[in-house]
């Protein structure tokens, strides 16, 4: 469970430099606490948007060396994206969910159920061209690598969230969820614990991980903000850490299929 608090700090942290393929990115974060007089503490949580943890992993593709098989091209056809795109898409997915006019929705990979496979141009070099870039290979890797090296520098290790927009069923707009964690209970099993009224919690799990990352989405934004990684403050939480892919519903338990 989570200890209760009053409040919670969110601190965006400036001057991340471009994060180009082979970026040391724990260096580059390092520098930015540092620069900002900050120092890690104990129970200090930092998001960092997927977007750099990609960028550092040299995920990117040129759509110019990609050629298109049948399949793609058949839903090119029925969404209207690019034919490329839609080969890459599947290239990085289990399984077609849905196809219309400009949506595409698949299961990636990595169980994840989202547009396009997580691939997108957003927030890519105007030099990049027709470069897109894909998710990490293993973002709960990913975390936990950040984490082990912030705490070599700094000799504490913060809890470490990877984060990424999703949209979601039902509801319009998009918010960050949790790809990856280390060092955080992501999923959060509160059954067994008693309510204000004494009532046994027979269902309640929290998504404390995307709650987090939506939180720092708050300062991280969509857009050209160009703050990718926040510093969260002030939780307390007595739960083992778990991580990110435990939020990812079994298919046996999908209610839509």
């Amino acid at each position: 469970m989570s200890v209760p608090t009053r409040s919670l700090t969110l601190t965006a942290l400036p001057g991340i430099p471009e994060v180009l393929p082979g970026s040391d990115l724990a260096g580059l974060l390092a520098a930015a606490l540092e620069g900002s007089g900050l120092k890690l503490e104990r129970h200090d949580i930092l998001v960092v948007a997927q977007k750099i943890v990609s960028k550092a992993e040299g995920r990117y593709v040129e759509l110019a060396t990609i050629t298109p098989g049948e399949r793609a091209l058949e839903l090119a056809g029925i969404t209207g994206k690019d034919a490329r795109l839609v080969e890459l898409v599947l290239r990085e997915s289990v399984e077609v969910l849905r196809a219309r006019r400009d949506v595409l929705i698949v299961r990636h990979r990595l169980g994840f159920v989202m547009a396009n496979a997580g691939i997108d141009r957003s927030n890519l070099a105007s030099s990049a061209g027709e470069r897109v870039l894909l998710l990490p290979t293993d973002p709960d890797g990913a975390a936990t690598a950040l984490r082990a090296a912030l705490a070599h520098r700094f000799g504490q290790a913060p809890a470490v969230i990877v984060s990424d927009s999703f949209g979601r069923p039902w509801r319009r707009g998009v918010l960050n969820v949790a790809l990856g964690a280390a060092g955080v209970p992501a999923l959060l099993n509160r059954r067994g614990e008693r309510d204000r009224a004494g009532r046994m919690l027979e269902v309640t799990e929290v998504a404390l991980a995307d709650a987090l990352a939506a939180a720092a989405g708050l300062l991280s934004g969509e857009g050209a903000e160009g703050q990718p990684a926040v510093l969260i403050r002030g939780l307390r939480f007595a739960a083992g850490a778990n991580p990110a892919h435990t939020l990812l519903r079994p298919l046996d338990e999908d209610l839509f299929r």
